[in-house]
């Protein structure tokens, strides 16, 4: 299914907006855009949210008819414990996390051990973990992590934008997690010239106007087949005012939803 995360809202969540959206408001903007599946990934007010702000929105997504899916940084044992508790709340079924959180940098051994311990509950609740590639891990390391444990229930979070950095290629990063991928990030990215042709900054395109090969994508992972959900979210950055950068995010959004309609 199509999805949207927080990164489809993430100028319209931020104080940098005059009324900053809240998460009910955004769950009620994926579901005008007639999209069932919503990713709270990396949103910081949901773990300072308490009991019964956590019980009214995920009752909201509910009377929506919203599929949930949660989304932090790390793998620490009480980070996963704590998001398998939220997933709970929500009747989510995938976590997405990554690695490194920002206070722990494990060893690949080190994290072996965390996500050992981790699975049993996740496997016992019928909740998937999915780590996203990143340009601070080499997918190598990634796959190979995921290789060993060999659990069902863990897999990857595919985002062939961020290991660009790392100075892997997104198509192979693509061909390299394809057996394991558990949740798509959808998101356009291109190359500009800085000013005066001195460097170049990597950032977010509209979706079909930059360098992702989507449709590898979909031939080599399928997600569709295999029922993985493809998240839209976006590397925008800011547009002059906030009326301007709200407009272009939501326009951005529009534009990915119908791209992904497009390749039914």
């Amino acid at each position: 299914m199509i999805g949207l995360g927080t990164y489809a809202f993430f100028w319209q969540h931020s104080d940098q907006v005059p009324e900053p959206l809240s998460l009910v408001g955004a769950f009620e903007a994926t579901m005008a855009l007639d999209v069932g599946v919503f990713q709270i990934c990396d949103y910081a007010p949901l773990e300072s949210m308490d009991d019964a702000e956590l019980t009214d929105a995920a009752a909201a997504a509910r009377d929506l008819g919203l599929t949930i899916e949660l989304g932090t940084k790390g793998i620490e044992p009480d980070r996963l414990a704590r998001f398998l508790e939220l997933a709970g709340v929500f009747d989510a079924r995938l976590v997405r996390s990554m690695l490194y959180s920002p206070d722990n940098r494990p060893t690949l051994a080190q994290a072996e051990e965390w996500l050992r311990s981790a699975l049993p509950a996740y496997e016992a609740s019928g909740v998937e973990l999915a780590l996203e590639t990143y340009e601070q891990v080499a997918t190598a390391d990634l796959v190979g992590l995921v290789d060993r444990i060999g659990s069902e229930h863990l897999g990857i979070c595919l985002d062939p934008a961020n290991v660009v950095a790392r100075l892997e290629l997104p198509r192979d990063c693509v061909e390299a997690t394809a057996r394991h991928v558990k949740n798509v990030h959808v998101k356009d990215f291109a190359f500009a010239r800085q000013p005066g042709w001195v460097g170049f900054t990597y950032g977010g395109a509209p979706m079909g106007d930059g360098l992702h090969d989507y449709p590898h994508l979909l031939e080599t992972v399928q997600p569709r087949e295999n029922g993985v959900n493809e998240i839209v979210e976006h590397w925008l950055s800011w547009q002059t005012d906030a009326a301007t950068t709200v407009r272009t995010e939501r326009d951005w959004t529009r534009r990915t939803i119908e791209y992904l309609r497009s390749t039914t």
